[in-house]
């Protein structure tokens, strides 16, 4: 079986994706800078989860927004920058 060392996305769920981006945003950040009615209408991680398994536009986003999230706590030196 191929390791995905490189792989920044390997092995993390999209509810640990959520929560984490929950976590350094904000519902009300995250909603902003990803406008979908799951995060920003009545937001909860149950909602988005949801929603972003059947629409593959809204979760290519989302992982986007994840690396970008990891790449600034990255150079910010951050919990999540390890």
């Amino acid at each position: 079986m191929e390791t995905q060392a490189n792989n920044p996305l390997h092995g993390v769920t999209l509810a640990d994706m959520i929560a984490q981006l929950v976590s350094f945003y904000g519902w009300e950040d995250l909603g902003e800078r990803i406008t979908i009615r799951c995060f920003t209408h009545d937001p909860s991680i149950a909602s988005s989860l949801k929603f972003l398994r059947k629409t593959p536009w809204a979760r290519e986003r989302v992982e986007g927004l994840y690396l970008k999230m990891l790449r600034d706590a990255k150079k910010e030196g951050g919990p999540l920058g390890n």
